[in-house]
């Protein structure tokens, strides 16, 4: 995991661990499972207050980004942006199936609007 603070940015601290740590999560650099820092530590190495890395931490907890596991740690969560990566995944695997099957772009539409109503029973 690679941070870094930007004390000209016009986003406090705070705002920034939190970004950072989540378009990590997001584009999986930091994958599923993976043990974050703990908030003294983290703080510590990036020279901020540990209220500073504990009000991100909340901040990405509540977003579903990390999960804390009481006195094992915190954690990047399966769910939210894991969950939005496996959503793309699966949309790019179907975008090139139907692709290599020889369905135009519109069937390949039709095919997803027709399942999804399906889905969710629409």
């Amino acid at each position: 995991m690679s941070l870094t603070i930007d004390i000209d940015d016009s986003a406090p601290p705070y705002e920034q661990v939190r970004a950072q740590i989540s378009a990590q999560a997001r584009s999986g650099a930091l994958p599923v499972g993976y043990r974050l820092p703990t908030v003294r530590g983290l703080a510590e190495s990036l020279g901020l207050a540990a209220n500073t890395v504990a009000k991100a931490y909340r901040a990405l907890e509540a977003d579903g980004v990390i999960e804390t596991r009481g006195r094992n740690g915190t954690f990047v969560a399966a769910a939210g942006s894991a969950a939005e990566r496996e959503a793309a995944s699966a949309a790019r695997d179907y975008a090139e199936r139907v692709r290599r099957l020889g369905r135009t772009e519109d069937e390949a539409l039709a095919a997803v609007r027709d399942a999804l109503r399906a889905a969710y029973g629409t």
